[in-house]
């Protein structure tokens, strides 16, 4: 059940508070500042009963048992223990409370908390009253009980069906994901991986369609066919990822790490860049800290060789207390460089990369003109049986 307007509900305590008044004051014997008081605490517990609903109940519960205890009618015809506003007024909240989160149980309790009262006030003081008189607040509390069970039980439908709503917004959002995932796939098979295969079979092809090709060309034309292989099984890698399930890790191929680094390096020196590994390889480690660092490797090589083509790169991998430490550097490019066409996503893809192991990623120009890339990575638990290996 919703709150109601405000309006509603203060004309509706201010109602009950009228109400009270009168009634108290016509017909039974007790004095002006008495009836102000209960009239007042008679609107409060309604007032209460949509913002706190167990402290209404019991606010309207103990001005129901004063109001008994403080009034004598002032006929035989009256109602008591319980006034009509009373009965009308503690049942009110009863629905509104239960309407409000009280449980079956717990608005039951109070039912017959109430009619055990009753049942108190008669025996203590027959005089004033009968067990009629019981009858008129039994009912009533009772209809408000299965009201605010029902109430409750109609709210509870409507959150559940809004959070089905948003489950399966959320589904139908993740199904488009997946299939926006697919036709990415899709197209780097149908484009990309295409144009790779297409660099390895020129490149193995080259040295025997063309004539007197020198040695040097051919181990040149091996090394480019080398790496768009090396491409197309990275390419593959990151299709199945795509199309298959993040959860089902153990499907694919090993991931490469440290000691895969020398290899990353040495290819990019075939590139004819200048690359100098600086320190040895740890291993050992956490296998997705290893390949955090690969990546982070290879994303700086890629733009070394992109940005600064014929400067001076280091690399250089460093194993502290607790963290490791990878570090991309190149010195001033020796002349201007135009920079081949990027994403500009790879500094960012980066920095989501390491984030995910809890990393930190600081990338810069440098102040002799270079640039650094340094990423510090929590180094976790060791895998057992680990070494340190040396770089090339």
């Amino acid at each position: 059940m919703q709150t109601p307007n405000r309006w509603v509900a203060g004309l509706t305590v201010a109602g009950l508070l009228f109400l009270t008044v009168l009634d108290l004051g016509q017909h039974y014997d007790v004095a002006l500042e008495v009836v102000l008081a209960l009239a007042i605490a008679r609107a409060l517990s309604l007032g209460l009963s949509w913002l706190r609903p167990r402290a209404a109940v019991v606010v309207s519960l103990i001005t129901t048992a004063v109001t008994a205890a403080l009034t004598t009618p002032v006929s035989s015809s009256e109602p008591w223990p319980w006034g009509t506003t009373a009965a009308f007024g503690h049942s009110f909240v009863l629905a509104i409370a239960g309407a409000r989160g009280l449980g079956r149980r717990e608005q039951v309790g109070w039912w017959i908390v109430t009619q055990a009262l009753g049942v108190v006030a008669i025996t203590l003081a027959p005089d004033r009253g009968g067990w009629r008189g019981l009858i008129t607040m039994a009912v009533l509390s009772a209809v408000a009980v299965v009201v605010g069970d029902l109430l409750r039980s109609r709210g509870e439908t409507r959150r559940r069906l809004a959070e089905q709503e948003t489950i399966s917004k959320v589904e139908r959002a993740e199904r488009e994901r997946l299939q926006e995932r697919a036709r990415i796939a899709r197209e780097l098979h149908d484009v990309v991986a295409h144009h790779l295969s297409v660099v390895v079979v020129r490149a193995d092809s080259a040295p025997h369609r063309l004539t007197d090709v020198p040695a040097a060309v051919r181990e040149e034309f091996t090394g480019i066919a080398d790496e768009a292989r090396a491409s197309l099984t990275e390419m593959r890698r990151v299709l199945r990822l795509l199309r298959e399930p993040s959860e089902q890790p153990k499907e694919l191929g090993p991931q490469p790490g440290l000691l895969d680094v020398a290899e990353l390096v040495e290819s990019t020196r075939r590139a004819g860049a200048d690359v100098r590994l600086t320190s040895d390889l740890p291993s050992g480690l956490d296998p997705a800290v290893e390949l955090t660092a690969y990546r982070v490797v290879q994303e700086g090589l890629s733009n070394a060789v992109r940005h600064a083509l014929h400067a001076v790169v280091e690399v250089a991998v460093r194993r502290t207390a607790g963290e490791l430490e990878v570090t991309v550097q190149n010195e001033k490019p020796p002349r201007p460089v135009v920079p081949a066409p990027g994403s500009g996503h790879g500094l960012r893809g980066m920095r989501e990369r390491v984030a995910l192991v809890d990393g930190t990623v600081n990338a810069g120009a440098t102040p002799e003109g270079g640039y650094l890339v340094q990423a510090v990575i929590p180094i976790g638990q060791e895998v057992a049986g680990g070494d340190h290996g040396l770089g090339g």
